[in-house]
């Protein structure tokens, strides 16, 4: 088709040129030489000569911004340069306050709720247990979590509550330090472990007790600075 068009448009041209029909036939024929350019190259032609680009700026490829170091970057510091696992060395780091608060929630069922209430498990107060547990398990953290370092924890302190509304155990943990890392794996051990505690002083009477939302709610200190969850 293009070259049926193109053909015509040249048999025009050369039947304009063996004639001497005046300045009326010149512009009906230019007229219909663009509108036949027109349908052929999808635009109307321009008046000067065509342009082409030039071979430079054809070869040239976009070039990118480069990003700067530590724009957006995300980096599993515990992976090393191989893909090998690494503790992560420290020692550069300036020591400061760290604290770390996590939580999580231990549903009991009605039944094993009311038993919990009025204090009549077998095993005796599931949560005093479970609350020296979660202490207990926060000063463990660098045995159980291999890759954490051992730090000297300042203070921990383990909260549970009987929440009547899901007949569920609410279970907060904070972590204090003055060091060179953070004590989130801390809190959130301390919550685990004592978890799992209320969990064994339990599954004699249900084991539909379920341990769940176990996450850091906040933290301070350290070269990221404050964090805390937005709900």
């Amino acid at each position: 088709m293009f070259l049926q068009r193109l053909a015509v448009s040249s048999f025009r041209s050369r039947r304009f040129f063996r004639s001497n029909s005046g300045n009326n036939d010149l512009a009906r024929t230019i007229a219909e030489l663009n509108k036949e350019m027109e349908s052929v190259f999808g635009e109307h032609p321009a008046s000067g000569p065509p342009s082409f680009p030039n071979n430079d700026s054809m070869a040239q490829e976009p070039q990118l911004a480069p990003q700067e170091e530590g724009e957006n970057e995300l980096v599993l510091t515990h992976i090393g340069s191989t893909g090998e696992a690494q503790m992560v060395d420290v020692s550069p780091k300036q020591s400061s306050k760290r604290t770390a608060i996590s939580s999580g929630k231990v549903i009991l069922g009605k039944q094993v709720f009311d038993l919990v209430v009025a204090n009549q498990m077998a095993k005796g107060d599931v949560l005093s247990v479970a609350k020296i547990a979660g202490i207990s398990g926060a000063k463990h953290t660098s045995n159980l979590i291999p890759l954490c370092h051992n730090i000297p924890l300042t203070h921990v302190s383990v909260n549970l509550s009987l929440n009547p509304q899901d007949f569920s155990v609410d279970i907060e943990a904070e972590a204090s330090s003055t060091g060179k890392t953070g004590v989130e794996m801390e809190a959130m051990t301390a919550v685990s472990v004592a978890g799992l505690t209320v969990y064994d002083m339990c599954k004699a009477a249900s084991k539909s007790v379920q341990i769940t939302d176990i996450r850091l709610e906040s933290k301070t200190g350290g070269k990221s600075g404050d964090w805390s969850r937005e709900e």
